[in-house]
């Protein structure tokens, strides 16, 4: 009887994150494809709704033919999308590559550093996320534009003879994301770096290894799990990020989350921007079951 609630029990527990995604993440995304195969309309909501049952469920599947896909080609269509497409991930590929290079060194140091002030460390990596999000992109406005603080401080010293213009450029945009999403690419690099035997560094070297052969030999692929954690938790949200852009890059900027946001408040095309929120998820989403599917097959055969 106690096997039997305790197989009961583990089946419940692996079924919350599964209820969760479902509630949360599949229910909406329906939700959003739906409204991309729909038309637009004068109206409120502003489309044509698609899939009611307001007519019973014998016109259910009648409904079906009323499905469009006239958004997804429009987006096929207008270069204005594909570029906002790629203009997303090469910002958001360099900015991680940039997050990469900063929350390495720091979370290196972190882990090395004595485990009396780690909890202290933590705590000042995690500091940022009490204050407001918006309030910190904000404050980046009043250091990076011309008569800002960075500016103030350079010709202060002399080290230019005039202010630098960095505030609506991509310059802007990449000291933005950077600083705003580091914790989450310095929490799983501390998180494998601490698990490292560092004693292994040592034998690397006793056996003739420089500091940097090691480093790249033992350090860096033992780490390769929060690398690969970290660069994901950046540059997922920092493809679709819009207040960043907005505030830091400037009208002239192109992404896709400006570009979502301008189709469905500005233009009321919910059609289009729900087509333009899919696709975008999609592109995320898809290639991230590929490597976790190709992970699992590489594990298993290391096995």
């Amino acid at each position: 009887m106690k096997g039997l609630v305790a197989a009961v029990t583990n089946r419940l527990v692996i079924l919350v994150p599964y209820v969760w995604l479902l509630v949360f993440f599949l229910v909406p995304f329906l939700i959003v494809f739906k409204i991309s195969l729909s038309t637009t309309a004068i109206a409120m909501p502003p489309y044509t709704p698609v899939l009611t049952l307001q007519d019973g469920l014998s016109a259910l599947w009648a409904q079906f033919g009323e499905f469009s896909f006239d958004n997804y080609l429009w987006l096929t269509e207008d270069p204005l999308y594909f570029n906002a497409y790629l203009s997303s991930v090469v910002i958001a590929g360099i900015s991680t590559f940039l997050t990469l290079l900063v929350g390495y060194p720091i979370a290196y140091g972190m882990a090395r550093a004595p485990a009396t002030i780690r909890p202290t460390l933590l705590m000042l990596v995690i500091l940022p996320f009490w204050t407001s999000f918006l309030i910190r992109v904000y404050a980046w406005i009043g250091i990076l534009k011309p008569e800002g603080l960075l500016n103030q401080v350079l010709l202060a010293t002399g080290i230019i003879d005039q202010p630098l213009v960095i505030l609506n450029t991509h310059s802007a945009i990449f000291i933005g994301i950077v600083y705003s999403y580091l914790p989450f690419m310095i929490l799983p690099l501390y998180s494998a770096l601490e698990k490292m035997d560092f004693s292994l560094i040592e034998a690397a070297q006793d056996l003739g290894c420089t500091p940097v052969g090691a480093f790249w030999k033992v350090t860096f692929p033992l780490s390769l799990p929060g690398v690969i954690a970290g660069c994901l938790l950046v540059f997922i949200p920092a493809v679709g990020e819009f207040v960043i852009p907005d505030l830091l890059g400037g009208s002239q900027t192109l992404m896709i989350g400006k570009t979502l946001w301008n189709e469905f408040f500005a233009n009321r095309d919910w059609p289009v921007s729900s087509a333009v929120a899919v696709i975008l998820l999609l592109l995320l989403v898809v290639p991230i079951m590929f490597f976790q599917q190709a992970q699992a097959r590489a594990q298993e055969e290391g096995r």
